[in-house]
């Protein structure tokens, strides 16, 4: 029963993730070139600890998926320079521009810390309020 209600943490809190994420890179108006394109990093980072919390649910590991997804978007921050024609093509949906980014910016490497120490205390909140139940 219990690792039935942390799962249900996690996908509730995967789909405000989400929706957070998707309202954060759609938003029209003031600050929007800058909440569309970096603030919505820190969401995404979340998003992914969450995602991999889920199938790796230990509390030991909460460390480790933090640092995890921090090391694999930032290899993927480093792949934007790259641009063969098989990424160009990807990167030409919106499911590619979401996942692979298309600009390189140094700025999204302190978006992506913010969001790996969120998703690390949203991922202790999650231990801490199912093991107290």
């Amino acid at each position: 029963m219990k690792r039935v209600r942390v799962r249900s943490t996690i996908i509730l809190s995967i789909i405000i993730v989400t929706l957070l994420g998707l309202a954060s890179k759609y938003y029209r108006g003031w600050g929007e070139d800058w909440l569309n394109n970096s603030f919505a990093a820190i969401w995404y980072e979340v998003f992914w600890c969450l995602f991999f919390f889920a199938l790796f649910t230990k509390k030991q590991s909460i460390i480790f998926i933090s640092l995890g997804v921090f090391i694999i978007t930032s290899l993927l921050e480093f792949l934007q320079l790259w641009h063969p024609p098989l990424l160009q093509l990807f990167r030409s949906y919106t499911l590619g521009r979401l996942l692979l980014g298309t600009t390189f910016s140094g700025w999204d490497f302190l978006y992506y810390a913010i969001g790996c120490l969120i998703g690390w205390w949203w991922l202790r909140k999650i231990v801490e309020y199912n093991h107290a139940r």
